[in-house]
């Protein structure tokens, strides 16, 4: 797992917050200073806090579990998909579909029509329609391929939620929170923490600190992946090598099975011969 050290995280510009007057005084115990009317971060803390979320995101992963990577800000999209993408994990980096979760049936419903159309596509079909409503549905398909496209392969609810500015993704934080899932942030000194269950204080606005931070985090989900895999292969061969061990014994055990009858039938004669030679002996 990469871990993060100060170094890193000072050169990334993590500790740079918001204005003063913009802070919210529950990020106070995470606040080391105050410097030109900008409130600077203590890194010691966030360090701490990014090896307890990764290693937190580990062991989701290590359980086969998805966590839901969350922010549609320009700073953070481009560096989200392609993080989220590198550990195959879902993510959400245009617009929050609001009842995402609390509505998540609906949800899948349109991620089939989206699979529905490109059957559409590949089936022929096609050709029978008219122009206009082969470029209606071609809209359509980039529209829900936009907004649903990265998390096509999520067929049931995120383990966690991995969130990139807690303000800006308010609604997403409230509806995990609604069904218990939980949530991962990088929280700025104008957030509120109290709603996050792991949170790295950090600043959330700097492409260079968003990107530190996910990396020492999807290095986690990484390891948790092939920690799985690693046992995954060990118990196959330890069934495969019990398997053969217990090839003899249950080939034996039907051999003997199978014999039973005849078995049964040589006792019973055997008496017989004994009892007609008797006499002759005497």
């Amino acid at each position: 797992m990469a871990r993060t050290n100060f170094d890193m995280l000072l050169e990334a510009g993590c500790h740079f917050g918001h204005l003063k007057r913009k802070w919210n005084p529950a990020m106070a115990p995470y606040i080391f200073m105050e410097r030109n009317g900008i409130h600077i971060i203590d890194l010691h803390k966030t360090v701490v806090m990014i090896d307890e979320a990764a290693e937190a995101l580990k062991q989701i992963a290590k359980s086969g579990k998805k966590v839901l990577f969350v922010s549609t800000k320009k700073q953070a999209k481009d560096i989200i998909a392609e993080k989220a993408s590198s550990v195959n994990m879902p993510f959400v980096n245009e617009r929050w579909p609001g009842g995402m979760l609390t509505n998540f049936p609906t949800i899948r419903k349109a991620v089939k029509k989206m699979a529905s159309i490109d059957k559409l596509m590949t089936d022929g079909t096609y050709s029978n329609l008219s122009k206009r409503e082969v470029l209606q549905i071609s809209r359509q398909r980039a529209k829900l391929e936009k907004n649903l496209g990265s998390i096509a392969d999520l067929t049931r609810l995120p383990s966690a939620l991995f969130v990139v500015d807690v303000m800006k993704e308010h609604i997403a934080v409230k509806e995990a929170n609604r069904l218990g899932i939980p949530v991962f942030a990088i929280v700025d000194t104008n957030s509120d923490p109290k709603n996050i269950d792991f949170m790295i204080p950090a600043n959330d606005d700097a492409k260079d600190s968003i990107e530190v931070i996910l990396n020492a985090c999807c290095s986690a989900i990484a390891e948790g992946l092939e920690e799985r895999k690693a046992e995954k292969a060990d118990e196959k061969a330890a069934k495969e090598q019990a398997e053969e061990a217990a090839g003899p014994r249950l080939r034996a055990r039907k051999a003997r099975k199978e014999d039973v009858p005849a078995e049964e039938t040589i006792e019973e004669e055997t008496p017989v011969a004994e009892e007609e030679e008797t006499p002759v002996a005497e």
